[in-house]
């Protein structure tokens, strides 16, 4: 119980005094008071105040009349252990509420980090609706990421965009506003030092794709970073099956481009029948164009392996 009598005149709430009113407790209050899971513990600092106690839990708090009348009361003491009940339900600890907000508290997540969320947001977490998210933790990642890829996470957005941040190149310390999925990605290059495409080294590339079909496919290609564009860019189902089979490096973007467009034009005139139609792959892989049936792999890898040797030579 988180009640105390200690006196016919002081009633003790979570070991708070509060002075006893003695009037009358009428009886359509404690008819209200039954309808809505309470008993009347008795009249507490004014006229206008009553004890309340949870016929769900047993503990007993202070309740404006106003308020048993017209509207339901609320458990305290319900509330904290529903509170506890959907933080263990979403992997979190409850700590306390937060004193500046009623619709928040502060939680210990899994990682160890303090966190401050709605409790409307940790029942859709008990749910299964949202995950949890330590902003510390979502930090470290994306300072990781931002060093894989040679820079330094500076900052948010200044404009608030949260798909932005302010990031540092290592190599020059040049700052840039960067979205944080072509961070992910590397397709970007800097302000500062960087080169566009068609003077920055490249890659052409061969990559075989299994269909829902179950048809095998091959792509020939270029690009910067073919891992990032199979990763972020051509595969739509994380699921499927896919490989990078072969890169030849060269020297500019604008060389590879060249030498894909002089192998497409080989392979389609020796192999015309080999290009597939789109609707093959329509949905599955985020491209128009280049997709060859399985068959002409060893073809493609043979053209890759002459396209090495000539660049080597050059």
């Amino acid at each position: 119980m988180n009640t105390q009598i200690i006196s016919p005149t002081t009633l003790i709430i979570d070991a708070i005094p509060h002075p006893v009113f003695h009037g009358a407790i009428l009886p359509k209050w404690a008819a209200a008071a039954e309808a809505k899971g309470f008993d009347i513990v008795g009249r507490i600092i004014d006229r206008l105040h009553l004890a309340l106690r949870c016929r769900r839990c047993g503990a007993t708090q202070k309740v404006r009349l106003f308020t048993l009348m017209s509207a339901q009361p609320l458990c305290q003491s319900c509330l904290l252990a529903d509170w506890r009940k959907d933080a263990n339900a979403a992997g979190l600890t409850f700590l306390r509420r937060d004193p500046a907000h009623r619709h928040y508290a502060f939680y210990l997540a899994p990682c160890g980090h303090q966190v401050r969320r709605q409790f409307e947001l940790v029942k859709r977490m008990a749910a299964g609706v949202v995950s949890v998210r330590c902003e510390t933790c979502h930090a470290a990642t994306e300072a990781e990421e931002a060093e894989a890829r040679g820079w330094h996470l500076t900052s948010a957005d200044p404009s608030g965009n949260p798909n932005y941040r302010i990031y540092t190149h290592t190599a020059c310390g040049h700052d840039q506003r960067i979205a944080r999925a072509n961070m992910q990605s590397g397709r970007f290059s800097c302000g500062g030092c960087g080169k566009d495409w068609p003077g920055a080294a490249s890659y052409v590339y061969a990559m075989g794709f299994t269909l829902a079909s179950g048809r095998e496919v091959v792509k020939l290609g270029f690009s910067r970073d073919p891992e990032s564009r199979l990763t972020y860019q051509l595969r739509r189902d994380n699921e499927m099956p896919c490989q990078i089979l072969r890169v030849v490096p060269m020297a500019t973007g604008h060389a590879a481009l060249c030498a894909e467009k002089a192998m497409h034009r080989e392979l389609k005139q020796a192999h015309p029948a080999a290009a597939l139609d789109p609707a093959a792959w329509q949905g599955q892989i985020r491209v128009k164009t280049e997709i060859y049936d399985g068959s002409l792999t060893p073809v493609i890898l043979g053209l890759l392996d002459d396209l090495e040797a000539s660049a080597t030579a050059a």
